[in-house]
């Protein structure tokens, strides 16, 4: 017999600043009578960053954006089935705060800011406890609060060789614009502010989703574009620095042969050494997305997190 997959489960640690000391949120819930952090199941079609901030809304009324990814936690359900949840971090605003509307529910009780030491004692199963502990590191270090990157590779596009017009204009394939409308709200959970895309139309097309789904106007960068690239590497330098100094999240599309060189430039701008795990980061298949996540406090102590997502159409 054929095991069942794992259900799998995306939250965060959702975190603010309270008179100068951190705090995070806990919730306590109705039917299992447990305090846990806020996280819940995949429902499909999504993605796991997805996930967990629809998640967070539905259990907190809080609308977060993500930070860096804290791990993950395996256990048995009573079913018998394996379960993963994956854990972000969220750092929560004011208007946040402002705007949540909290109810009790039959799913939660109610919701409690807490220090990190009484989340320790307060939370019921000790694999919440493991993903609080990895963030108290990041705090202690003063890495918890970051920006992204977020580098996408264009969707499936018609071939070159199937294609009579210049390269550039390829547009995508039915499967691409199927990746390119499922990846939108998974970039969109870690709340870019910026949107830069190369020239061609398979990437503009790629990026179209996001754009409509965040209200950001993409710009248009020669330099990301493969033609542009091949003639002047130099540039693309040029507008990395210049993201990592705005520290602000955003999100680059771009080509095979060009990302490597992106993740190479991001790698030296933050001092992070050029492993085979930063190598991997480059080597997306269409439609996947990078997110490198940066200390917005110490932008030069390399990158505090990294991850991979890909849509379901390959």
């Amino acid at each position: 017999m054929t095991e069942a997959p794992p259900v799998l489960a995306a939250g965060a640690v959702c975190w603010r600043i309270v008179g100068g000391k951190v705090r995070i949120l806990l919730v306590n819930r109705t039917q299992h009578k447990d305090t846990s952090l806020p996280k819940g199941k995949v429902d499909p079609g999504e993605l796991l960053p997805q996930t967990a901030v629809r998640e967070i809304a539905e259990e907190t009324g809080l609308t977060v954006g993500l930070g860096a990814p804290l791990g993950e936690v395996r256990y048995t359900i009573p079913s018998g089935r394996n379960k993963i949840v994956y854990y972000w971090s969220a750092e929560v605003d004011a208007h946040a705060l402002e705007t949540a509307r909290f109810r009790p529910n039959d799913e939660i009780a109610s919701l409690e800011w807490v220090s990190i030491s009484k989340a320790r004692t307060r939370l019921t199963y000790p694999h919440d406890v493991d993903i609080v502990n990895a963030f108290s590191e990041r705090w202690k270090s003063g890495r918890a609060r970051t920006f992204a990157i977020i580098v996408v590779r264009h969707g499936k596009a018609v071939p070159a060789e199937a294609w009579d017009g210049p390269d550039a204009t390829r547009p995508l394939l039915l499967r691409g614009t199927a990746q390119a409308t499922e990846i939108a709200p998974g970039i969109a959970a870690y709340l870019p502010e910026k949107i830069l895309t190369s020239t061609a139309a398979r990437c503009v097309a790629t990026i179209a989703p996001l754009a409509t789904l965040t209200g950001i106007k993409p710009k248009p960068v020669a330099c990301l574009s493969q033609d542009a690239y091949e003639s002047d590497e130099a540039a693309i330098a040029q507008i990395l620095a210049k993201r990592m100094k705005s520290k602000k999240s955003a999100v680059l599309c771009s080509h095979g042969p060009v990302i490597p060189e992106i993740i190479r430039e991001l790698a030296t701008l933050t001092t992070t050494a050029h492993t085979s795990d930063v190598a991997e980061l480059a080597a997306l298949s269409t439609g996947e997305f990078s997110v490198l996540h940066i200390s917005a406090q110490h932008p030069r102590s390399g990158f505090v997190a990294m991850e991979t997502h890909s849509p379901s159409a390959q």
